[in-house]
């Protein structure tokens, strides 16, 4: 049992199936620059159109305000969103609500697909608004939630009208939910997370809820500098969160109650400054120059992460080790990332990472699509690694 119906539940022939999806897309120019969260998307929109649903495809894009923002129409995402379907057509309606969303959800026939118009147009929408809620119900017989990325959001999409039509999770969102549980709900252990990134003040409740369920906790990036600044250590000119020593130190002295490890770096490769061509000096973290900034894990951390992981069954990962996007400091996450894809594809590993950095870093690492699921939702998924209930999934939840 999921807790939440998924497509399977579903008997959607000649049914209008409003479908909340997220394709809030990068664009320029007027042009989608980057596909892969309509790419995800396809699987739900296919299997509906294929049992001979009639799909309503809801989005919000960019942040209008709740007025209507030409530049943010979602009438550019339909001829890519046509060519990921395989050619399929999708109707246009210049309106999410209205006699134009009527009018084309009135003309669809079963396995065709329309896409209204950008759901924030209308400020209903992040308002939760029970009447704009209804109003986007009267469209649809059944409601498939496939945006995990938006499930933190108490919107009328997201939450109202999951409860006012019988509701389901799609492909996306089912596999989403099913990853993150058995990482952190009902995990193998031992399990390891990988936090890293800049700053200690951005993640403290995702510490914290970590610290509970974990074995060990691997803390990278400049987070790690606030961790070993709180220890005692000199970091140079690193970034460091002083103000927080004694909120690291708090942290250090829950993990070591819980009798969970927390992981710092042994060594660190250093420089003068964040740029390209530096030269750098890999050294153990007692001795960084008081003229240095540490940019990266060094190879011994690196080495002995690989080998935890090695014996690890679960892994949980969010954030960078070092500064990846400038070389040579990206060949901490590199070896690490490495180390965790080639420990899931062997079976040993059930690996779930997410975040925008860190779905970049594991990009520039090869290691993307060899992990068990990335996640592309950063508030989401940062907000269910803080053990927060997301009123998306707890309207699917009830409904249930």
């Amino acid at each position: 049992m999921t807790g939440f119906r998924t497509l399977d539940d579903l008997d959607v022939r000649g049914k209008r199936v409003l479908v909340r999806a997220d394709l809030n897309v990068p664009m320029k120019d007027g042009k989608v620059t980057d596909t892969t969260r309509i790419d995800r998307l396809v699987p739900t929109f296919d299997e509906l159109a294929r049992r001979g649903a009639r799909v309503v495809v809801l989005s919000h894009f960019g942040r209008p305000k709740g007025k209507r923002v030409p530049e943010l129409s979602l009438k550019p995402i339909v001829a890519p969103l046509s060519k990921a379907l395989g050619g399929r057509a999708v109707a246009f309606a210049g309106d999410c609500v209205g006699p134009a969303a009527q009018a084309a959800v009135a003309k669809l026939t079963d396995g065709e697909v329309a896409m209204l118009e950008n759901l924030r147009f209308e400020p209903g929408e992040e308002a939760n608004d029970a009447g704009f809620a209804r109003a986007l119900a009267s469209l649809g017989d059944l409601y498939v939630d496939d945006a995990f990325s938006c499930a933190h959001r108490a919107h009328a999409s997201v939450e109202a009208l999951a409860r006012l039509l019988p509701a389901a999770a799609g492909r996306l969102m089912e596999a989403e939910l099913k990853a993150l549980r058995g990482a952190l709900d009902h995990p193998q252990h031992p399990v390891a997370a990988i936090v890293g990134g800049a700053k200690v003040s951005t993640k403290l409740e995702l510490l914290g809820n970590l610290l509970r369920k974990v074995d060990a906790l691997i803390i990278g990036g400049g987070m790690a500098n606030t961790f070993l600044a709180a220890q005692g250590r000199e970091v140079g000119t690193s970034l460091c969160e002083r103000d927080l020593l004694d909120t690291a130190r708090d942290i250090l002295a829950q993990a070591a109650q819980r009798k969970a490890d927390i992981l710092l770096p042994q060594d660190a490769v250093v420089a003068a400054k964040l740029a390209p061509n530096q030269p750098t000096r890999t050294v153990p973290v007692s001795s960084v120059p008081a003229d240095q900034m540490i940019l990266d894990i060094g190879p011994a951390t690196a080495t002995s992460l690989v080998e935890r992981l090695g014996a690890c069954r679960t892994l949980v990962w969010n954030g960078p080790l070092g500064a990846f996007e400038t070389a040579p400091f990206d060949a901490g996450t590199n070896a690490v990332a490495q180390a965790a894809a080639r420990l899931t594809k062997a079976g040993k590993l059930l690996s779930v990472a997410g975040g925008g950095d860190t779905v970049a870093a594991l990009a520039h690492a090869g290691a993307l699509d060899a992990l068990s699921y990335v996640s592309t939702a950063g508030g989401a998924f940062l907000e269910w690694l803080e053990g927060k209930t997301l009123p998306g999934v707890a309207a699917l939840e009830a409904r249930a």
